[in-house]
C-alpha cells in the first residue's frame, strides 16, 4: 500500500473507502503487507506445511486401503488377511493423527507470534508518530485495532490458511483420483464445481466488505467508550449515563447489524454449495450402485469413489467457509496496514547531526511562524524571535490563547514551524535525531501523565534503570517524601489509572521528581502550581526551585506570583512578543503585563 501523510484515520478511512473496495475486492491482497512477518520464522511454516502435506496424503490414502480391504478383504475366506487390513488402517490413523497434531501446533504457534509481533510493530509505530496525528485521532479507535482486528489476523495466519491450504490439496488430490478410479462418474461432480465456486467469489467480497464496515463501527464504539470511561467522573456528575449507555449500545447495535449482515452471505453461501455438493453425491451414488449391479465397477471402486467424493465435497465446502474468515482478515489487515503507513510529520533527517556540548542549554527561536492543521486561517505564533541564554529563567505570560504553550510544543519539536528556525545549543533542530535532544530537555506539564502503576515507576519514567536510591533522592528534592512515606505501601504503592487515588499537588510532586531524575539542562515548567491550593503550590514551588538551580527554565504562569524571581519575562499576546522585562520594569509601563498585574494583585489584596 502506498504510504501517507499523517492525517485522522477516520477521515482518511471515509475518503479511501471506495478506492480500496475497488482496488482489493478481487483478492486478499491487504494479507500480502503481513507475509514478511511469516518469513520470519520460516522454518516453523516450513514444518508446518510439511505436517499438512503429510496429513492430507495420508487422508487420501484411506480410500485405497478401504476399497482394498472390500474387494479382497470380504472375498477372502482368511480372517487372517482383514486383520491384517485392519491393523494397516490402524496404522494409517496413527500416523493422521501424529501429522495433524504437529500442524496443528505449528500452525497456531505461527498465528499467535505473528499477532504478537504486529501488535508489537504497531504499537511502536504509534509512539512514533508526532502529536499532530492525535489532534484529530481517536485512541479508542486504534485500540479497536490494535486489538480486535490483530484477532482477526490471527485466525487468518494460525487455523483458517492452514485449513485453506489443506482442503485446496485434499480437493486437488480427490479430483485426480475420482478421475483415475471413474472418469464418467467424476464429469457429474466437476460439472458442480463451477456452480460453486462463481458465487463463492462474489459473496467472498461482500463478505469482506461488509467485516470492514463492521470492524469500523466496532473500533468507533470502542473509541466513544474509551472516552466516557475515562471521564466518569464528569459523566456522573452529570448524570449522563443514560445518554451515554444509549449511544454506546446504538453504536454496538450498528456493528452487530453489519456483522449479522456478513454471517448472512456466509450463511447463504454456505447452504448453497451443501445443497450443490449433495445432489452431486446422490448422482454419483446413484449412477455408481447401477454399475456395481452391471458388474462395470466393483463394490471397493464405488465406495472408493464415494470416500474420494465425499473428501472432494467437504473440502470446497470448507474453503467456502475459510474464504469468508480470510476476507474478514484481509480487512482486519487493510486497517492495520493503514495505521503502519501512516507516515509523521516529524521525523529524524537520514543524517542526523549530534547536540553540540556547548552552549550548553541556549534556546533560540528565530522568526518563527506557525498555525495548526486544520485552523489555517488561524497563525498561533507570528514573526516571534527569542533568545534565551544558558542557566537563564524566563517567565512566558500572558493571556490564554497568545500562543504560550505552543512554543514549548514547537521546542520539543512536537510541531515544526511554518517559517523560521529554533535552535538548541547553536543547532537547528531539523538537523537532529529528536530522540537525540529531547534527552537534554525535562517537562512539567500544567495536567502531570501519571500512570497505573506505583509511585516508584512512574518518578522512574525519567530515567531509565534508576536505582531505589536514585528514585527516593528525586522524591525528596521534590518535596514529595512526606506524603509517599504516609502511603500504605510507600513508593511500592499502586496509584490507579492516571493517578485518580492522588492529589493534584502530590501527582505534580511526582511529575517534578521525574524531571528531577531526568537531570536535563533545559526545564519546561507549563502551568505547574495553577490548579492547586496555597499549601500544595507552597510544596510544589519549593520543588521546583531546587529544579531549576543551574537549568535553563522557561515558565509559563498564569499567576504572577510564580514568576517574581525570574530572571526575565516575556509577555505575549496573539502569537508575539509584545513586552520583556523584569517584573519590576515591566510593572512601570503601563502595558499588558501591568495591567495583568494590577488584576491579580489588586484582587488578591481584596
Amino acid at each position: 500500500m502506498p504510504s501517507k501523510p499523517e492525517t485522522s484515520v477516520r477521515n482518511g478511512r471515509a475518503k479511501n473507502a471506495d478506492q480500496r473496495d475497488t482496488k482489493n475486492r478481487r483478492s486478499l491482497r491487504p494479507l500480502a503487507r503481513l507475509l514478511p512477518y511469516l518469513w520470519r520464522h520460516k522454518k516453523m511454516a516450513a514444518g508446518a506445511i510439511l505436517a499438512l502435506v503429510s496429513a492430507a496424503l495420508i487422508t487420501l490414502i484411506l480410500p485405497l486401503a478401504i476399497r482394498r480391504m472390500i474387494d479382497f478383504g470380504f472375498g477372502a475366506d482368511d480372517p487372517a488377511l482383514i486383520n491384517a487390513y485392519f491393523f494397516v488402517l490402524i496404522g494409517v490413523v496413527a500416523a493422521l493423527a501424529l501429522a495433524s497434531s504437529i500442524r496443528y501446533f505449528l500452525v497456531n504457534w505461527i498465528g499467535e507470534r505473528i499477532v504478537a509481533e504486529v501488535r508489537s510493530d504497531v504499537f511502536a509505530h504509534m509512539t512514533e508518530l508526532s502529536p499532530a496525528f492525535y489532534d484529530s485521532a481517536r485512541s479508542g479507535e486504534i485500540l479497536s485495532r490494535l486489538t480486535a482486528d490483530t484477532t482477526q489476523i490471527k485466525s487468518a495466519f494460525g487455523a483458517s490458511a492452514s485449513q485453506a491450504l489443506r482442503n485446496f490439496m485434499m480437493f486437488v488430490g480427490a479430483v485426480v483420483m475420482m478421475v483415475v478410479t471413474s472418469p464418467t462418474l467424476s464429469l457429474i461432480v466437476l460439472a458442480a464445481i463451477p456452480v460453486i465456486v462463481v458465487p463463492l467469489i462474489g459473496f467472498g467480497r461482500s463478505v469482506r466488505r461488509r467485516s470492514r464496515y463492521a470492524q469500523d463501527t466496532l473500533a468507533d464504539a470502542s473509541a466513544y467508550a474509551s472516552e466516557m470511561l475515562g471521564a466518569v467522573r464528569t459523566l456522573q456528575a452529570y448524570t449522563n449515563e443514560s445518554f451515554a449507555t444509549g449511544r454506546f449500545q446504538s453504536a454496538v447495535e450498528s456493528a452487530f447489524r453489519a456483522a449479522r449482515k456478513a454471517a448472512a452471505a456466509r450463511a447463504i453461501l454456505t447452504a448453497f454449495a451443501i445443497v450443490i455438493i449433495g445432489a452431486s453425491i446422490v448422482a454419483v451414488l446413484w449412477i455408481g450402485a447401477t454399475e456395481v449391479f452391471d458388474g462395470t465397477m466393483t463394490g471397493g471402486e464405488l465406495s472408493q469413489f464415494l470416500i474420494y467424493s465425499i473428501l472432494a465435497a467437504s473440502s470446497l465446502a470448507t474453503l467456502s467457509e475459510v474464504w469468508g474468515e480470510l476476507s474478514q482478515a484481509a480487512g482486519a489487515a487493510e486497517r492495520l496496514s493503514e495505521l503502519l503507513d501512516i507516515q509523521s510529520d516529524i521525523a529524524s533527517p537520514l543524517a542526523p547531526l549530534p547536540l553540540p556540548a556547548s552552549p550548553k542549554g541556549e534556546i533560540r527561536f528565530e522568526n518563527i511562524a506557525f498555525t495548526y492543521k486544520g485552523t489555517e486561517h488561524v497563525s498561533v505564533i507570528k514573526s516571534l524571535d527569542l533568545v534565551v541564554e544558558p542557566g537563564e529563567t524566563v517567565a512566558v505570560v500572558g493571556p490564554s490563547g497568545a500562543g504560550k504553550s505552543t512554543l514549548f510544543h514547537l521546542l520539543m519539536r512536537f510541531y515544526d514551524p511554518d517559517s523560521g528556525r529554533i535552535l538548541l545549543n547553536g543547532r537547528d533542530l531539523r538537523e537532529m535525531d529528536p530522540k537525540t535532544f529531547r534527552k537534554e530537555i525535562a517537562l512539567v506539564p500544567q495536567e502531570a501523565a501519571i500512570f497505573g502503576a506505583t509511585i516508584a515507576e512512574n518518578i522512574a519514567y525519567g530515567q531509565t534503570g534508576a536505582t531505589p536510591a536514585d528514585i527516593k533522592a528525586a522524591a525528596a528534592a521534590a518535596h514529595a517524601t512526606g506524603f509517599i512515606s504516609a502511603l500504605p505501601d510507600g513508593f511500592d504503592t499502586r496509584v490507579g489509572e492516571r493517578g485518580v487515588t492522588l492529589s493534584g499537588g502530590q501527582r505534580q510532586r511526582i511529575a517534578i521528581a521525574r524531571a528531577i531524575l531526568k537531570n536535563a539542562p533545559v526545564l519546561l515548567l507549563d502551568e505547574a502550581t495553577s490548579a492547586l491550593d496555597a499549601e500544595s503550590e507552597h510544596q510544589v514551588q519549593l520543588a521546583l526551585e531546587s529544579l531549576m538551580e543551574g537549568r535553563t527554565t522557561l515558565v509559563i504562569a498564569h499567576r504572577l506570583a510564580t514568576v517574581l524571581k525570574a530572571d526575565r519575562i516575556i509577555v505575549m499576546d496573539e502569537g508575539r512578543i509584545v513586552e520583556t522585562g523584569t517584573h519590576a520594569e515591566l510593572s512601570t509601563r503601563n502595558g499588558l503585563y501591568a495591567k495583568l498585574a494590577r488584576l491579580q494583585f489588586d484582587a488578591a489584596a481584596e
